[in-house]
């Protein structure tokens, strides 16, 4: 297995809980596995698999140089990190069937990796050093390499610590040769919570979360959901800058989110400076909007304009007009609107929390409004992509699980030890409490939520249909002391991360591997 791996990362510390006892008889596979009994990246039947894929006989290239950079950010010069020196790094075009080559030179002064996010590629090629690849160091490069199974929105970003909060990521649109809908425009919509150079770095940010709520005991009655939606003011009974007490949403089931963020970005552009994207009145638009948030759900909608979501995470689903939908972070939807005169505000609410990404569509006539005009909260059919429907195209075959496997959510605020049936996840053992399947057969898996909080849990490798004929998916919300059930085919063989895509949780611990074993 790969060991090469950053000193800092997923620190030796155990969630120590009577939870993880309790929860030890969870159904993964009693047996012992020895490395050699499981189906590493290397395996031939790796290549075997990709070697299946469909392929059209055509290639892309792209080329990314991940490097520091300044930039402006709302009117600001950061210091950041990013590909291609840019806050917005190339979108990835191809079809489905093509292959993708990607060369990454890494120009930071440490290591790096490019998940790419959604996709069922070869296992090799996923971008989990210590699991999947070794990491590719400071000052040198890497080429991936894999077919492009799957038509639809996916993305890529760094899979190394917190690289992914700053720029290191960007869109990636698998076309579809067959495609049914019939619109006029394509645009892609990158939206992200932003603070890297403007009130601290992600480090940072981790470093003040990991001492857990330890600013409760100076203010006597204060919990995470006692609070305004603002950040714990810097200076004040624990120093806290960047936690943020008291978020909270409804729709997600209570707490919102963990950070204080002073902007949220509309591909790469705060509201003051929102993107303008010109269209004629009367066009059909297909928006492919992608949360690359750390911490922020998105309330996505148009003022007194319905949206017909068509795709999320990359399938389509039945058709459904809804007044906003709820995007977690790492989900992505795809949404047909006709363009009407003048400007039309596209927005995207914090979810619980103060603030929004935004960005226009013009038809060159009418004045553009002020974002402090705009309504600040949408209300009447509201969803998100895990309540939608499969499109019957790409429903699952109705079959019986093969395999069932609890995935309780675990920790807390308190301490910030988030981990998987009670355990704390460790790079250096990732193999170590992983889920076990094989190929061929029909997976279960019940995201149990144990927390007080929701998370967005992603599997990689793979999509999931949600029970019940529910949509296809790779990213799903899972709400405080409810269950998610998902069902997949074990078809891509090869060691696969799952956890959750709040980026504070995943690097606190709560990431799990499921495991093909031979």
């Amino acid at each position: 297995m790969y060991t090469n791996l950053n000193r800092r990362r997923f620190l030796a510390l155990s969630v120590g809980t009577a939870a993880a006892a309790a929860l030890a008889a969870c159904t993964r596979n009693p047996e012992p596995r020895t490395t050699s009994e499981r189906v590493l990246p290397t395996d031939p039947v790796v290549t075997d698999y990709e070697s299946r894929r469909t392929s059209s006989g055509n290639t892309v290239n792209q080329p990314l140089n991940a490097a520091a950079f300044t930039a402006a950010v709302a009117g600001k010069t950061v210091s950041t990190w990013g590909y291609n020196t840019g806050l917005a790094a190339p979108t990835i075009r191809a079809k489905a069937g093509d292959r993708l080559t990607v060369n990454l030179n890494n120009a930071l002064q440490e290591e790096t990796s490019i998940h790419w996010h959604g996709l069922a590629l070869r296992n090799d090629q996923d971008g989990v050093p210590g699991l999947t690849q070794d990491p590719v160091a400071a000052g040198t490069e890497f080429t991936y390499d894999f077919r492009l199974a799957h038509p639809g929105t996916y993305w890529y970003h760094s899979h190394v610590e917190m690289q992914r909060e700053r720029a290191l990521y960007g869109a990636l649109i698998i076309e579809d040769p067959a495609e049914k809908l019939v619109y006029d425009r394509d645009w892609v919509i990158m939206l992200d919570d932003w603070m890297d150079g403007i009130t601290g770095t992600p480090d940072d940010v981790v470093k003040e979360l990991s001492g857990g709520m330890s600013m409760s005991g100076s203010m006597p009655g204060m919990d995470h959901g006692s609070m305004g939606s603002t950040p714990a003011p810097s200076g004040g009974p624990s120093g806290m800058k960047h936690m943020l007490m008291g978020s909270r949403s409804d729709f997600l089931g209570g707490d919102a989110g963990d950070v204080s963020y002073p902007f949220h970005l509309f591909n790469s552009k705060a509201p003051d400076q929102a993107e303008i994207l010109t269209a004629t009145t009367g066009q059909v638009i297909r928006l492919r909007i992608i949360n690359a948030a750390g911490d922020t759900a998105y309330r996505i909608g148009i003022p007194r304009q319905k949206l017909t979501l068509t795709h999320t995470d990359g399938f389509p689903v039945q058709h459904q007009d809804v007044d906003a939908v709820v995007l977690g972070m790492g989900e992505r939807i795809d949404t047909l609107l006709t363009v009407r005169e003048g400007f039309t505000p596209v927005m995207a609410l914090a979810e619980g929390k103060i603030g929004q990404a935004l960005g226009f569509i013009s038809t060159g006539t009418g004045k553009q409004p002020l974002p402090a005009t705009l309504p600040n909260k949408f209300e009447g059919t509201v969803v998100d992509g895990g309540q939608l429907k499969a499109d019957p195209t790409v429903t699952l075959a109705d079959k019986a699980p093969d395999r069932t496997h609890d995935v309780h959510l675990t920790g807390g605020m308190e301490k910030y030890d988030w981990g998987i049936n009670g355990n704390r996840f460790d790079m250096t053992k990732p193999l170590e409490n992983a889920f076990n399947i094989k190929a061929g057969e029909r997976v279960e898996v019940k995201f149990i939520n144990d927390t007080d909080m929701w998370h967005p849990m992603h599997l990689h490798g793979h999509t999931f249909q949600m029970s019940g004929g529910g949509a296809r998916k790779d990213t799903v919300i899972v709400r405080p002391k409810q269950t998610v059930t998902v069902i997949f085919d074990a078809d891509n063989p090869g060691q696969w991360l799952t956890h959750c895509h709040n980026a504070y949780h995943a690097e606190r611990g709560m990431m799990a591997v499921f495991s093909y074993i031979k």
